[in-house]
């Protein structure tokens, strides 16, 4: 470069600084424009000879992502001085201890937070991607701003792809469309959540996004001119009012209207709230509700409103902290037009998310204001154990679904994703209630625990202390937190009924004469084709090992060819029994079923990353050849479930020893006095037995019954049988096949 382009690179560069200084939401003070100083001159040394595919300064990038901080996002000076850092330790000499002599221990933090997260981001499988990912959202756990300045640091990538290699562009598009638009969506900042789906768009779909922006820009002229139309009246009429505001037209992403295209199947023409008004106005905080009801009435006045598109966010914010009134009504021509009623204090809540929320809590300082913020956002990271693709999977769902509202029976509003159950309501109240939940009753009437939450609806729970979580509830709930706790449950209950089963082995083996010990524990495991003790106890628990089995085995140990069978064991030797391990379950994966509701259907694996038994797997529905079943972590996981979540299907591997079966029960006896009482007595006492149904009749002394239980084996069932027989009065318990 010539020293004139040098010259002129510099004044570029010196403009951009004095631009960050003058576009910065929060105030400055002067020792706050210092630190800004000193961490612009440590980056522009740390970056002098290097720059970017485009050809441009690299520092250019890490000050436009300080501006994105500073302005959009809303930061104070200790993140627009990480995010001008933010590269600086991965890229040069400077390490963290460094920046922290030079600055402080919360500026180092945030720099080396944001370097964690780009250190394991380069060429990465699926499931070290899904792992990063889980890294990148536990730092939430030490500080939000380095989630945010990451996601100014996506966005300015984002804005600035278009040197890079194609596949490249696709990888980054759909990891942002992944995770980052819905972490932005989460975290209340719409214009970067908006920017980032554009963009995302633009890489992943180039022909989908030019085709929308071009037909955009074909109705721009037209579209203005109907806003023109509409905002001309509804202004009329509140200037009349003496109502101060001000009214934008507001256009809809590219994103949205591919995201309607696409679940309504219909054509650009025919997405038909195109159209937005925004109406911003002035008022004294205590009569900001009064006048956005108010501007609601002079608006249906002209225009006719659709009442099931009403959305009242003042009354009820959404967890984000975003505030609002959205009325859609039919405008002129037959076409609908959502409206946006908003203060000058909601505008800026849904502009700047985060940062704003807090500039309106009295005396809240940006520190303060993180603790609330995180507590929202806490709930998805409390499983930390599961599979990382599962965890990811997890904390996106809750971070993108819509909210919906219900109350408890006292009157309380309370927060939930759209689609959750009765079931979740229980687990979000606490969550040894969730735990002991009998039943659920919605508005007065007792519905299923799977029931699906609608805004408005009255939750009432039922409690009882001998409830226990089943496997079936993992599919009655969406939320994570309920996830997390029925599974630390039923793990629990696992490891109970092996230790219940660990004492009855030992009897049972003591009548054959045969002393426990690790040798023998083992050599009952190889014997079973079983994984781990814990297994061989939990199995002896739920009564799935027969006496016979057991007989079998002492026999071929007593055997002189025992000798022979212990040296075909492949397996090596077990921790001490004692010393159980803490997960150490491992079921005998054989059978693959699919949905919430465990069909058993045809299926291919796939080539492209073999699964096998035990593996986590999903379904994914081809267009010729029916089911193909992937592993979580197939290279090609995440781009199926970005680009064709539609024709994703829960599958996963269940051990068929375990599975739980129906049997109908028909008994006949001669009627007496309590014999009911008894007989539901009998079958309630019985170790893992459900009744599902029962129904009970007696004619001229002669009583007549019908059961239908759900038991894990016949073993179980032949158990229960000969209880009932035992019961003073019957006569006959068959078994029915229907």
């Amino acid at each position: 470069m010539t020293e004139v382009d040098i010259e002129l690179e510099n004044k570029a560069i010196a403009k951009e600084y004095k631009e960050l200084l003058r576009i910065s939401y929060q105030t400055l003070s002067d020792d706050d424009k210092k630190l800004i100083r000193k961490a612009f001159d440590l980056a522009v040394e740390a970056h002098k000879d290097v720059r970017r595919k485009s050809g441009e300064a690299y520092i250019f990038h890490p000050i436009a992502v300080a501006k994105i901080v500073a302005s959009e996002i809303g930061l104070g000076a200790s993140s627009i001085a990480a995010a001008l850092m933010h590269d600086v330790v991965e890229d040069t000499d400077i390490t963290v201890e460094d920046i922290e002599k030079q600055f402080n221990s919360k500026i180092a933090q945030l720099v080396e937070g944001l370097t964690k997260i780009s250190q394991v981001q380069k060429d990465m499988n699926i499931s070290l991607q899904a792992e990063n990912f889980r890294k990148m959202l536990l730092t939430l756990n030490d500080d939000v701003r380095v989630i945010l300045i990451k996601l100014a640091d996506r966005l300015h990538n984002m804005q600035t792809m278009e040197s890079m290699a194609d596949y490249k562009q696709m990888k980054i598009a759909s990891e942002t469309l992944y995770i980052y638009a819905p972490l932005a969506h989460r975290l209340g900042l719409y214009n970067i959540k908006m920017q980032l789906e554009d963009l995302g768009l633009k890489y992943t779909e180039p022909e989908v996004f030019n085709d929308i922006t071009s037909k955009i820009k074909e109705t721009k002229e037209e579209q203005d001119e109907y806003i023109k139309t509409i905002s001309d009246v509804i202004r009329e009429s509140l200037e009349a009012e003496g109502i101060d505001c001000v009214i934008k037209g507001r256009p809809k992403s590219i994103y949205s209207i591919r995201r309607k295209m696409k679940a309504q199947n219909v054509s650009y023409d025919e997405v038909y709230d195109k159209f937005a008004l925004r109406i911003v106005y002035k008022c004294d905080p205590s009569q900001e509700k009064f006048i956005a009801w108010k501007i609601y009435s002079i608006v249906t006045d002209h225009y006719r409103p659709s009442p099931s598109r009403l959305r009242d966010w003042i009354s009820s914010p959404k967890s984000t902290g975003y505030e609002a009134l959205h009325i859609t009504v039919m405008g002129p021509k037959g076409r609908w037009v959502e409206v946006q009623v908003r203060s000058e204090r909601m505008d800026e809540i849904a502009e700047k998310g985060y940062a704003a929320h807090y500039k309106y809590k009295q005396g809240a300082t940006e520190e303060s204001g993180l603790d609330v913020w995180l507590n929202l956002l806490k709930e998805a990271l409390e499983n930390q154990e599961s599979n990382a693709v599962d965890f990811v999977e997890d904390f996106k769902m809750n971070l993108y679904s819509k909210e919906i509202f219900v109350f408890t029976p006292k009157g309380e509003i309370k927060s939930l994703p759209k689609g959750a159950t009765s079931l979740d309501f229980a687990f979000s109240i606490h969550s040894e209630i969730g735990v002991k939940t009998r039943g659920t009753k919605v508005n007065g009437k007792l519905v299923p625990l799977n029931y699906e939450l609608k805004s408005g609806d009255q939750v009432e729970i039922i409690t009882s202390v001998n409830q226990k979580p089943t496997s079936h509830w993992l599919d009655y709930v969406t939320t994570s937190r309920a996830k997390t706790k029925i599974k630390n449950v039923l793990n629990e209950n696992t490891k109970k009924i092996a230790e219940e089963g660990k004492e009855l082995l030992t009897r049972k083996l003591r009548h054959l004469k045969i002393a426990i010990s690790e040798e023998v524990i083992n050599e009952l495991v190889s014997f079973f084709k079983l994984k781990t003790s814990l297994d061989l106890f939990f199995r002896a628990g739920v009564g799935s090992i027969e006496n016979a089995q057991l007989k079998e085995f002492a026999s071929l140990k007593s055997n002189s060819f025992m000798n022979f069978f212990k040296n075909r064991i492949k397996r090596a030797p077990s921790q001490p029994t004692e010393f159980v391990q803490k997960d150490e379950i491992t079921h005998n994966y054989d059978m693959l079923v699919f949905g919430k509701e465990q069909d058993k259907l045809d299926y291919k694996l796939s080539a492209c990353c073999n699964p096998i038994p035990g593996d986590n797997v999903f379904g994914f529905i081809t267009i010729n050849e029916g089911i193909k079943v992937h592993k979580k972590d197939c290279p090609n996981a995440i781009s199926m479930q970005s680009n064709y979540a539609y024709r994703i299907i829960q599958a996963k591997w269940i051990d068929s020893s375990q599975q739980e079966f129906k049997a109908m029960l028909d008994i006949t006896g001669m009627d007496s006095l309590g014999l009911t009482n008894e007989l539901t007595k009998v079958i309630s006492s019985n170790m893992h037995v459900n009744i599902q149904s029962i129904s009970l009749s007696s004619d001229a002394g002669i009583f007549k019954g019908q059961v239908v239980v759900i038991v894990q084996n016949n073993t179980i069932l032949k158990k229960l049988t000969d209880n009932i027989k035992k019961i003073d009065g019957i006569d006959k318990v068959t078994r029915v096949y229907k």
